[in-house]
């Protein structure tokens, strides 16, 4: 199954698959689209950035442009994936509330787990996603925004749920998407909270309670996760030597970018790229 929206004139672009078709595997393959992956009918287990992640029925995934994706085609899961284009996520961060927690949020994917009564709603929208595509008409794209913009609604509350989050103000909350977000962008070049702290106009010690409180990882693991993640991704995805990928990632000294790698995953960079760790 491959249902697609596309419009030449915006460049923008949205498509609920299977992945069970070879125009769909290549979507794969596109290092611009955002993916939604949901596990609708039976377990599976897909690959992303190298490493397996089974998912079991009633999960939703969310992977984002970087994420390197390998699903194999068997029947059991849909997937909802669009451009910029159609929907940035953080341009209209002001209207879902997502950016930097369903995406950019973590040194993984955020993978939620849909209850009994979840699963009635999200199969709902389904349905009507199915409707707005095969509906060829001028305000074809604005619906199908619309259906989008009310699922990750949808999502982001059932995150914030999971990951206890529901009970923080909204203003502390936020400031833990924007620490994130500012992550993402960052963690090549600033490897200190003070460095976040300072363009959020925070102390390091405040961003330090303020996640305790919040449950999760502290500020410092978080940058530490998402170097890894990368340097993980260049030594699995390319053919740059550890010291190469040391530099790209801030260090001045590739000894201290062994060092950390090996602190986080018990083995240095050079075996796990030869070895093909995962």
């Amino acid at each position: 199954m491959k249902l697609e929206y596309q419009n030449i004139k915006e460049d923008s672009y949205m498509v609920l698959t299977n992945f069970n078709c070879e125009p769909s595997q290549q979507l794969l393959k596109a290092t611009d689209l955002y993916k939604i992956v949901w596990c609708k009918d039976e377990a599976i287990t897909i690959r992303i950035d190298g490493y397996s992640i089974p998912m079991e029925t009633g999960q939703i995934l969310f992977c984002t442009p970087l994420n390197i994706i390998e699903i194999p085609r068997e029947d059991g899961l849909i997937a909802f994936v669009f451009n910029r284009e159609f929907y940035c996520i953080r341009d209209h961060d002001a209207e879902v509330s997502c950016n930097g927690f369903l995406f950019f949020g973590s040194s993984q994917p955020p993978l939620i787990t849909l209850n009994s009564e979840d699963k009635v709603r999200f199969e709902a929208m389904f349905t009507i996603f199915q409707d707005e595509f095969k509906t060829r008409d001028h305000i074809q794209g604005e619906m199908l925004r619309v259906m989008l913009k009310r699922l990750l609604i949808k999502s982001s509350r059932l995150v914030k749920q999971e990951l206890q989050f529901s009970k923080m103000p909204s203003a502390q909350f936020d400031i833990i998407r924007q620490y994130h977000v500012l992550v993402e962008k960052y963690f090549r070049e600033k490897h200190q909270v003070s460095e976040y702290a300072d363009l959020l106009f925070k102390s390091p010690k405040t961003l330090s309670n303020l996640f305790k409180k919040a449950g999760g990882k502290l500020p410092r693991q978080i940058i530490t996760d998402r170097i890894v993640l990368e340097a993980k991704r260049l030594l699995l995805f390319s053919n740059k030597t550890s010291e190469q990928i040391a530099y790209e990632l801030g260090f001045k000294n590739a000894a201290h970018f062994s060092i950390l790698f090996k602190a986080q995953t018990s083995i240095p960079p050079g075996t796990f790229k030869s070895k093909k760790v995962t």
